[in-house]
């Protein structure tokens, strides 16, 4: 599919973009190509004359060879954060830069082209060509992550007043690692979504393509993306934190019920070793000439059982 948008009054503005259709009369300075067909990439290298990257090459495409410059044209590629629940995931995207255009490819519709798309306008003022449209698609993601992050945050905080308000038991532990699990991933994605920008931006920066006006949105974006930084180590460091508080309640309930063990094993070898004693029925023993022997012995033996538990109850053991 193949969205473009041309420029009116410093705006974007939805153009024609059909197979067939002569969108360089439009003056087209964004062609965005979602899961395009070969006939539309076909097409599209012969209107504007340039070499687009196949699917193949963007998926394996070393991470060197993410900027690069070819007949005056400019190519970049780019990972992208799709979705901020646990089935996030990082989508590649492909830029070509010729001249005025920006040609974007990627096989999966992602929200921040789609909010782009739905918007027809830049938030960061009038737009001439489309670098300003890639910069501003940078700054979106950025916005994005940040978004992405407070979501974390929240959940992480909930997961908080869960751990740190009473007990946890077994089954609460096993939620509560299940959600931290969930923040770990999305804020492992995150970081190294923002790590993408930052290195596409720099790349920008050194090519020497920028105006000064795009060279003041970047400088923005980088302090944005640093304070990102420090905000996922931050988040990290509260993961570590709430799972080695989890993993210590799951150790205190394991330790409990091996303690009791421990306790009823200590208790019961008194009475034990009455009942083998009692047991090996030798001649002279006094269950062979008196009547009440087994229950004397039966008494002994829960004597000796009643005794070490009093004795576990009053230090507290047994709670």
């Amino acid at each position: 599919m193949l969205h473009a948008f041309s420029i009116h009054n410093g705006r974007l503005h939805r153009a024609a973009a059909e197979v067939g259709e002569g969108t360089l009369d439009l003056q087209v300075i964004w062609l965005d190509m979602v899961a395009a067909t070969e006939a539309e990439r076909a097409w599209v290298e012969r209107q504007y004359k340039v070499v687009l990257p196949s699917p193949e090459h963007l998926r394996d495409i070393e991470a060197s060879a993410r900027f690069y410059e070819e007949e005056g044209v400019l190519h970049l590629r780019s990972d992208f954060l799709s979705g901020k629940e646990s089935h996030s995931h990082s989508v590649a995207v492909a830029f070509v830069v010729a001249g005025p255009l920006l040609i974007s490819i990627h096989e999966e519709d992602l929200p921040i082209f789609r909010l782009l798309r739905m918007r027809q306008y830049a938030q960061s003022g009038e737009i001439s060509n489309g670098l300003d449209v890639l910069i501003d698609l940078y700054g979106m993601d950025v916005e994005f992550s940040a978004d992405a992050l407070e979501e974390v945050y929240a959940d992480l905080r909930e997961v908080s007043m869960l751990v740190l308000d009473k007990p946890l038991s077994d089954t609460d532990a096993s939620t509560v690692l299940a959600s931290i699990a969930h923040a770990e991933h999305v804020n492992g994605r995150i970081r190294r979504n923002v790590m993408d920008t930052r290195r596409a931006i720099s790349s920008l920066v050194r090519g020497k393509r920028l105006t000064p006006s795009n060279l003041e949105e970047a400088q923005q974006i980088m302090q944005d993306i640093e304070s990102l930084d420090g905000h996922t180590t931050f988040l990290f460091d509260k993961i570590n934190f709430l799972m080695g508080s989890t993993v210590g309640f799951i150790s205190i309930n394991q330790n409990r019920i091996v303690r009791l063990f421990s306790v009823a094993s200590v208790a019961l070898l008194p009475p034990t070793l009455i009942a083998s004693i009692y047991g090996m029925n030798f001649e002279h023993m006094p269950e062979l000439s008196w009547t009440y022997g087994y229950p004397f012995a039966v008494g002994l033996m829960l004597l000796t059982v009643g005794i070490p538990f009093f004795f576990f109850y009053r230090k507290g053991w047994l709670k």
